[in-house]
């Protein structure tokens, strides 16, 4: 990161400094492992731990300054405070005003990861490109990816995650993005945003920070972001597969789990791709790209270069084949309208189709339904095979119908997952990251 003194710190996030104001920090960590010289250690009160207890070890380790919420013991320079998490995100937003950059903000209730993988992949092709790593999309990851912004940085691509009203504007609030890109509106953390125009309202607290001059880039085949006319003047730009939007496609074809032919249209430009990732759905990540990159001054050709070198991170459509068998490792996350979309490519493929469900969490009062919905859709869908796993995905099973197989746990999914599929399969294994289908997954190898 730029360095920073522990005068610009302290003013930042109105905090009372204990030390050399002078003192230049070159990196800000939250995991003690990570502190050493020239580091600011946060000390955050988390759920397992608390920082607080790891001040004696940093200091040993060599770091400059704490965070803190109380006096340390240790004669180690610091920062007071009455949130180290509040103070992150004060620091975090001066951090951000340093650079004249574009930061490109996405979100979504499905994509937003995929999405931002192919952005990145895009824009990687015309500037030095930073991303968020991993799964750092929220209040604590957001502050971590700003703070990982190096000098060198000639573009941002942030990705930005909720669950209730308020966080997102507080995200946007740090991010402070020239574009900001919303891939969907689907039934996710209805616990707290109760139905999709909960989400809608929600999602779009994005905007609030958006630059003046900034973009608005949705996906118009989205029924509550098609909604969406204009934000302080700024008019959306739209793309879709099925609404004749200004970035469209055509020509779209799977090559089965090997990757996605399409053209991706907008007015006189036609650029023909190979997305490398099975579903329509990458098409529609793809056109965003375009968009973004089209906005951003990218020729055709770097747009091209840029999807077709694209790659997923972690569990999320992840292909295995182990000789016997393909299996769709999807498990990193799940609600209703990703899993239907993951239902939809294992249904246009050759062979007999297995889906491995789990408990789609935090989906509010009509969790019940909502699940019930999703096993009659894999029904309807003509997946052969539908394995649930979980409490919830009890209600999957009823949806699917008498033929389910239904385990309780993911110990016990595990151990019989390998005696239901057949040589010559293909399973898509899906459902939300707490259920740790990672296992069944590991299994299947």
């Amino acid at each position: 990161m730029k360095p920073l003194t522990l005068r610009e710190i302290a003013d930042s996030c109105k905090g009372t400094l204990y030390g050399d104001p002078a003192i230049k920090i070159t990196s800000i960590v939250t995991d003690s492992r990570q502190a050493g010289e020239g580091s600011l250690f946060a000390a955050i009160k988390g759920e397992r731990a608390d920082g607080h207890d790891f001040i004696a070890q940093v200091k040993k380790q060599g770091a400059s300054c704490v965070l803190c919420e109380s006096a340390p013991d240790e004669d180690i320079p610091y920062i007071l405070t009455p949130s180290t998490l509040v103070a992150l995100k004060g620091i975090a937003k001066y951090y951000r005003s340093l650079f004249t950059i574009p930061f490109v903000g996405i979100t979504g209730s499905v994509g937003k990861t995929s999405t931002k993988e192919l952005i990145y992949s895009v824009l990687k092709e015309k500037y030095i490109t930073h991303k968020t790593q991993g799964n750092f999309n929220n209040e604590l990851g957001v502050p971590l990816t700003l703070f990982a912004l190096e000098e060198d940085a000639q573009a941002a691509v942030i990705e930005m995650g909720i669950s209730d009203f308020s966080e997102m504007t507080r995200l946007s609030e740090m991010v402070c993005p020239d574009i900001s890109v919303i891939t969907n509106i689907g039934c996710c953390h209805l616990e707290n945003l109760i139905d999709r125009d909960g989400v809608l309202k929600a999602k779009t607290e994005m905007f609030k920070y958006l630059r003046e001059d900034g973009a608005i880039i949705l996906c118009g085949d989205d029924d509550k972001l098609a909604t969406i006319e204009e934000y302080r003047g700024i008019k959306p730009i739209f793309y879709g597969i099925d609404t004749g939007r200004e970035y469209y496609a055509e020509n779209i074809a799977e090559d089965n789990l090997k990757g996605t032919f399409c053209t991706l249209c907008h007015k006189d430009t036609r650029i023909d791709v190979k997305i490398p990732a099975p579903g329509r759905h990458m098409v529609l990540n793809a056109l965003a790209a375009m968009a973004v990159g089209e906005t951003l001054g990218l020729s055709p050709d770097e747009i091209k270069r840029g999807v077709e070198s694209f790659q997923n991170v972690g569990s999320r459509n992840r292909i295995i084949d182990n000789g016997e068998y393909i299996v769709i490792d999807d498990c990193y996350n799940a609600n209703p309208t990703s899993v239907k979309a993951g239902l939809d490519t294992l249904s246009r493929l050759s062979g007999r189709t297995v889906a491995v469900l789990g408990d789609m969490k935090e989906l509010g009062t009509d969790e019940i339904i909502l699940h019930r919905e999703v096993g009659a859709y894999a029904k309807e869908k003509g997946i052969d095979v539908l394995v649930a796993c979980g409490p919830l995905a009890k209600s999957l099973a009823e949806g699917y119908g008498d033929k389910a197989v239904y385990f309780e746990t993911v110990e016990k999914c595990s151990e019989k997952i390998r005696s239901i599929v057949r040589q010559g399969d293909t399973v898509l294994v899906k459902a939300s990251h707490s259920m740790h289908f990672e296992k069944i997954t590991d299994a299947l190898k």
